[in-house]
């Protein structure tokens, strides 16, 4: 399948650190270096809001399941939740002691995890209205590059090398060694798998029961079942601008892309058709 750049968006905050689809694909969200966060249709290159409370730039946000708040951390070592439709900040989280590199919601939108270059990983219980985190996660032993989330399972990433697996069913926590500083993990779409990016710029595909190296990937995009590079997308051709943020859409073949103060929307013209339709 061919993508094609069906949207280019000059967000106009300094550097966009961070690009996120919300929960359902029909919004994004852009963190930036000017301290704000900006709310998009980026189907339309529509500006619908833009936040701003930080003392700093903006590393990560992510939308709350239904799409009524938005949680953001940033260089200013603060925690923020937002209400979207009013643009104000409801709870300020400070806990960490450096800056939070990212944050995510569990799948009901009730408890909040912020990861730092403090080495920490806090949970924060939204609905209450205590401003302690309720559980501190320490056994990183460098800074907290990334993490995903799920009801049962946090999943998280490391510069010390190291991937953790937490079960929070069972309470018990899985760490693989890489062998390199670790700057972005994920599950894969039918959660068996576990997809890790390193600073070797090699993808590496583990098994997330067993722990097991299942292959390898050079070349950033890859196919894989044969590990060959099926296609690449040149976000500014010319330019050697770093690619520094991508968002998958949750459901349809699209893709956001973030280098230097601008943000690309790639998919097919065909899916951009039913999307403007629907």
């Amino acid at each position: 399948m061919k993508y094609d750049v069906l949207k280019t968006i000059d967000c106009k905050q300094g550097a966009v650190r961070a690009v996120r689809f919300n929960v359902d694909g029909a919004y994004c969200i852009t963190c930036g270096g000017d301290k704000k966060l900006k709310l998009w249709n980026p189907h339309t290159s529509l500006l619908l809001k833009t936040y701003g409370g930080h003392g700093s730039d903006v590393l990560d946000a992510c939308g709350s399941c239904d799409s009524s708040f938005i949680l953001s951390g940033g260089s200013d070592k603060t925690v923020i939740v937002w209400d979207v439709s009013t643009g104000q900040p409801i709870r300020r989280l400070r806990g960490h002691a450096s800056r939070v590199t990212c944050v995510r919601y569990n799948e009901e939108s009730t408890v909040a995890f912020s990861g730092s270059h403090d080495n920490t990983v806090m949970c924060w219980d939204i609905k209450s209205r205590s401003n302690e985190p309720i559980q501190v996660l320490r056994e990183a032993k460098d800074s907290i590059t990334y993490m995903q989330v799920t009801n049962e399972e946090i999943l998280t990433s490391s510069l010390d090398c190291s991937v953790r697996f937490y079960d929070i069913r069972k309470g018990q926590i899985t760490e693989d060694f890489v062998g390199e500083p670790v700057t972005c993990v994920n599950f894969t779409r039918d959660g068996q798998c576990i997809l890790v990016s390193a600073t070797d710029s090699v993808i590496r595909l583990f098994d997330k029961t067993s722990g097991e190296l299942l292959n390898e990937y050079s070349g950033h995009k890859t196919d894989l079942v044969q590990a060959e590079v099926v296609g690449k997308l040149v976000h500014d051709e010319g330019r050697t601008r770093p690619i520094h943020s991508l968002s998958v859409h949750p459901t349809a073949p699209f893709l956001l892309s973030a280098s230097g103060g601008s943000i690309k929307l790639w998919g097919t013209p065909s899916a951009e058709n039913e999307e403007e339709n629907a």
